[in-house]
């Protein structure tokens, strides 16, 4: 193949925005923010399932205490009842009297137990409340972690997409300005040698492969005219001669 050298050294200028495009995609791809996100976004997960264990007994809390406090009331006003008929001597016989003494007795020992449980509910609800205070102050620091990371990846998004929309549309207009059948083949050798599909000869090295031509190479790249298109022995990548070459 045959290209004038103008050509081929544009074809340099392509790597080197080719070059620059995986750069940009690789740290669009390796920002720190994403790893940030990842383990913030994690913690806020555990965060909120804790939170929502939390409001559950909380909430289960709440229900028990409702139902403590009405067994409560229902002793009390069945005590106060059996206080009344006690008080208004409407009962006259002793064993019954003896009988209603005892149960009045009884409730208040019930009474005093079911308290008991409303008090030891109380407690529980007031932990589960404060559990649910703390962690709900803890999501809202995390996720506002989580704003703050997302806010500074996105504007790292837009600074590299900007750049990559400006390289691209560079690449485009020396792209073509390249003889396609060149273009071509360095696109082709590009897919196949990670990225690298020509490289400068420079200093009788092929900055490539970093390997320095061997005397045979060496001469037949003196001997070929300067619009052919050469490749490297090593890599097999477009071999660019310019004035540093060192031929």
């Amino acid at each position: 193949m045959n290209a004038a050298p103008a050509d081929q050294i544009r074809l340099l200028d392509v790597q080197a925005l080719d070059v620059r495009l995986q750069q940009l995609t690789h740290r669009r791809r390796s920002l720190p923010e994403h790893a940030e996100i990842e383990s913030l976004t994690k913690d806020h997960t555990q965060l909120r399932d804790l939170l929502v264990a939390a409001q559950t007994e909380e909430s289960d809390c709440a229900r028990e205490q409702t139902k403590a406090e009405q067994d409560v009331d229902q002793v009390r006003q069945r005590a106060v009842r059996d206080q009344q008929r006690l008080d208004s001597g409407a009962v006259t016989s002793p064993k019954d009297l003896e009988n209603l003494q005892h149960e009045i007795a009884s409730l208040a020992k019930r009474q005093g137990a079911l308290e008991d449980v409303v008090l030891e509910v109380m407690e529980r609800r007031e932990s589960a409340q404060e559990r649910v205070a703390e962690l709900t102050e803890r999501v809202g620091a995390v996720q506002g972690k989580v704003d703050d990371a997302t806010a500074r990846r996105d504007a790292a998004f837009e600074e590299i997409d900007g750049e990559v929309a400006t390289v691209t549309k560079e690449r485009e207009v020396i792209a073509g300005s390249v003889p396609a059948e060149l273009l071509k083949l360095y696109d082709k050798l590009r897919q196949q040698q990670g990225g690298i599909g020509a490289a400068k000869l420079y200093q009788r090295t092929c900055q490539g492969c970093r390997q320095e031509l061997a005397i045979t190479e060496l001469s037949e790249v003196r001997a070929a005219a300067p619009d052919t298109v050469l490749r490297c022995e090593n890599c097999r990548r477009i071999l660019v001669r310019t004035a540093e070459s060192g031929l």
